[in-house]
C-alpha cells in the first residue's frame, strides 16, 4: 500500500501555524509596543538583509511575510516527517505539540536568530518572552501536531 503524500499536511500545517503566529505577533506588538504591521514584517526581513529592510517599503514587508510562512512550513515539515517514524507523536499529539513548540522556540531563539541580522531578544523574563513562548507553543507546535494527527 502506498504511503500518503506529505505535501498536503505540511502545507496545511505551515499555513495554519503561519497565520496563527503572525496574527499573534501583529496583535501583541501592535498593542504592546505600537509597532505597525509593515514595520513588524520588515523586522522579519531584517533577519536576512539587515537594517536596510526598514527603508525598502512594502517589498521588504512582503519578503518578511514570505520568510515567516517559509519558516512555519519548514517546522511543519520537520514534525510531520518525524511523526512518520515516531508514531508516539501522533498518538500523543497535544503533549508532543507543546513539547515541539518549546523545542522550536529554543532552536529559533538560541541557535538560529543569533546568527542573523535580527535584534537580540530581551534577556530578562518579560511579557515579550512569555508571549513569544506561548505563541510558538500554542500557535505553532500544537496546531502542527493536531493537524498531523488529523491528516495521518
Amino acid at each position: 500500500m502506498p504511503r500518503k503524500s506529505l505535501a498536503k499536511p505540511i502545507l496545511i500545517a505551515g499555513l495554519v501555524a503561519g497565520v496563527l503566529d503572525i496574527s499573534d505577533a501583529l496583535l501583541f506588538y501592535g498593542l504592546h509596543s505600537h509597532v505597525p504591521p509593515v514595520r513588524l514584517l520588515q523586522g522579519i526581513a531584517a533577519g536576512l538583509i539587515g537594517k536596510s529592510s526598514f527603508s525598502d517599503g512594502l517589498s521588504t514587508a512582503a519578503l518578511g511575510l514570505a520568510m515567516h510562512f517559509s519558516i512555519a512550513t519548514f517546522w511543519a515539515a520537520v514534525f510531520i516527517i518525524a511523526a512518520r517514524s515516531l508514531p508516539v507523536l501522533r498518538r500523543h499529539a497535544a503533549a508532543s505539540g507543546v513539547v515541539y513548540g518549546l523545542i522550536v522556540y529554543a532552536v529559533m531563539n538560541y541557535l538560529v536568530l543569533p546568527h542573523t541580522h535580527a535584534r537580540p531578544l530581551p534577556t530578562a523574563a518579560s511579557i515579550t518572552v512569555l508571549n513569544g513562548v506561548c505563541a510558538i507553543v500554542f500557535c505553532v507546535g500544537l496546531p502542527i501536531a493536531l493537524i498531523n494527527r488529523r491528516c495521518a
